[in-house]
């Protein structure tokens, strides 16, 4: 019999716009020969699976659909959620209450990356070079003047939490980081404050099959923004993404290693992609950040670099889908 596998999608943040986009890809190219596809939408008003034009109620207490009296019950998720709930780890713990593997990176995991300020604590103790930064909170007193007496400008202005670049400024100008940490701070309780490192700008996707983990050709963002901003990331035409980048051999290298390095420290699981910055006058990479759960629509970077790698997306959604079967819960 044929594996039945919830696709999720939706969520409960800005960022449920860009999980509908990755749904279309994923819809139209999950193998449907090998596993039975249920497509599982979580929004903030129920829970509901996707039947044509039907919606029906998804079963909370077991993670279960009934269908006409047909009572479906999953074998495992491919979660395509990006933002909350999906990828902070609230649904990866609900799912392991319930002892049904997931394709993405566990709670724990999630939980961290999702923090942008611990990611970059948890990643320099692991020996990996990262930007300066402060750790802002809603609510606890700071000023201007003390954040530009601990970093040097231009700073980067961005929610601790989320993703797709929503509330983040680049600030090049004392009096323009008053409106940067309002704009942040409409985003989230929390505040990252990061130094820029100049360099080009580097992403790479990573993910585990067969229990081995595969690096996807590096892709080099250049864009005229200041930076790689949600118009940037989404608008066709706003940005180029090279993939593979022209870089030396060794550069590449340098950025595989360490992207590997960041996949082990965090006990990454699934497909992750990972930003960074290399920096020419050091000769090495800075790390940014991690996203546990990257785009998957026509404008993303990881099916670019699927394309380059030669997979079909239908390959690699089976190979997601097989590891998480294969894993223990």
């Amino acid at each position: 019999m044929k594996p039945n596998i919830a696709f999720v999608t939706g969520g409960y943040s800005e960022e449920s716009v860009i999980s509908y986009k990755s749904a279309v890809t994923i819809e139209n190219n999950v193998d449907r020969e090998k596993f039975n596809v249920y497509t599982i939408d979580i929004t903030p008003k129920g829970w509901f699976y996707k039947n044509g034009e039907r919606r029906i109620p998804v079963d909370k207490s077991d993670f279960s659909v009934n269908d006409d009296g047909q009572i479906i019950k999953f074998d495992a998720v491919l979660i395509g959620i990006h933002g909350t709930p999906g990828e902070d780890g609230k649904l990866q713990g609900y799912f392991d209450l319930l002892k049904i593997p997931y394709t993405s990176c566990d709670a724990a995991t999630s939980a961290l990356t999702f923090n942008k300020r611990y990611t970059v604590a948890v990643a320099a103790f692991g020996g990996v070079r990262v930007a300066r930064s402060l750790h802002l909170f809603k609510g606890v007193a700071f000023s201007p003047d003390e954040i530009l007496n601990q970093l040097k400008l231009p700073v980067f202005v961005k929610p601790n939490n989320g993703g797709s670049s929503i509330g983040m400024s680049k600030v090049n100008a004392p009096d323009e980081l008053p409106l940067a940490l309002e704009k942040a701070f409409k985003e989230d309780d929390q505040v990252l404050v990061e130094e820029y490192i100049k360099g080009r700008e580097f992403t790479i996707g990573l993910f585990k099959a067969a229990n081995e983990i595969i690096t996807l050709p590096i892709t080099e963002i250049i864009h005229n923004h200041d930076f790689f901003d949600f118009e940037a990331k989404y608008t066709a035409g706003a940005a180029t993404e090279v993939t593979p980048a022209h870089v030396p051999e060794a550069v590449a290298e340098q950025v595989r290693q360490t992207a590997r390095r960041v996949y082990q420290i965090f006990n990454c699981r699934g497909i992750v992609r990972m930003d960074f910055i290399y920096n020419e006058d050091e000769r090495v990479p800075y790390f940014l950040e991690v996203n546990t759960v990257p785009g998957q629509s026509e404008a993303s970077i990881v099916p670019q670099q699927l394309k380059a790698f030669n997979w079909t997306l239908k390959q690699f959604y089976s190979a997601l889908i097989d590891q998480a079967l294969n894993e223990e819960n």
